[in-house]
């Protein structure tokens, strides 16, 4: 049996009156005690510094789903067309309350399997390699295009790792970095899997099944690991995270606010604070959907890791 929580979920005004269309990849950057995000189809990238409320944001000139951070603040991005550099600067490109300059370098990109794919859910493993996936935009298409790939520190893009996938998601990895957790939030698949990771070599093997949310609510969206090793699914479409123990066992449930909560991350000072994006749907939204929240879940995250290369 798991149990229920409901500790106090707050909604981050600092983090904008305006809902996010598809809220996505928050990252807690330690460095500026700091939460980062995206809004994929509006092309930005947001920051929050939590305690004072300041907020900025970046418009870029395609799509981006995800990102990670290098040691010198340079951003990995996952976009339209493949991975970039992004540089993020503190002046603004026009005006006052014009969005905030950004320029961008492309790194890699693979060849993509179909018309209309980008990057999806990203992340770094603890040795930074960065991590991420593609799918089709289209999801009513339901196309098992997506794969997901690997870039490494010397700024190599691999061959897919894993492909067939349709909506790609759900990415992390146990403390000691010996399990990677992948998933599929697609409505026809709602699976989570589990591989042993080879931190040396960051190879993925022994793919098994770790949960199926076709026996819970909601599809796996993006996720987060905790200190105790258990893992964190956003419950797309069902207002809930959800936490598994290394066994794979539902252990908690914790409702939110919004109907589609999208991605979690660790952050604040103690790393005890978990962050919640979320998704505003076309039509039927709740004046929570697309807004950021923040709750204490009784227990404390891990450092987000950084990218291990140049960029």
């Amino acid at each position: 049996m798991s149990a229920t929580l409901n500790p106090r979920v707050e909604r981050l005004e600092g983090a904008g009156q305006a809902p996010a269309a598809v809220g996505e990849s928050p990252v807690w950057r330690a460095a500026e005690q700091a939460l980062y995000w995206v809004d994929i189809p509006a092309r930005k990238i947001v920051r929050l510094r939590v305690e004072s409320g300041e907020r900025s944001e970046w418009l870029l000139p395609e799509q981006v789903a995800c990102i990670a951070f290098d040691r010198h603040g340079t951003v990995l991005a996952g976009c339209d067309t493949g991975l970039f550099a992004i540089t993020l600067s503190e002046a603004a490109q026009g005006g006052s309350g014009e969005p905030l300059a950004a320029s961008m370098r492309k790194l890699a990109a693979p060849e993509f399997a179909a018309e209309g794919m980008r990057f999806n859910d990203g992340r770094c493993d603890r040795q930074g390699r960065f991590w991420s996936g593609t799918m089709v935009q289209n999801m009513a298409a339901a196309n098992p295009a997506g794969a997901l790939y690997r870039f490494d520190a010397q700024c190599v893009l691999s061959a897919p790792v894993v492909d067939a996938l349709i909506t790609q998601n759900g990415l992390g990895w146990s403390p000691d970095g010996t399990t990677m957790y992948l998933s599929d939030s697609h409505p026809l698949r709602r699976l989570i899997w589990a591989f042993d990771y080879d931190i040396e070599s960051g190879e993925p093997r022994n793919r098994r099944v770790f949960a199926d949310l076709h026996h819970h609510a909601g599809r796996p969206d993006g996720a987060a690991v905790d200190a105790d090793g258990c893992y964190w699914i956003c419950a797309n479409d069902a207002g809930l995270l959800l936490r598994f123990t290394p066994q794979g066992k539902l252990d908690r449930q914790v409702p939110v606010p919004p109907t589609k909560p999208a991605m979690c991350a660790f952050g604040g000072r103690d790393l005890d604070t978990l962050f919640v994006t979320s998704i505003r749907p076309g039509a039927g939204a709740s004046e929570h959907d697309g807004h950021l929240f923040a709750l204490r879940p009784g227990v404390t995250g891990l450092l987000e890791p950084e990218f291990a290369g140049v960029l």
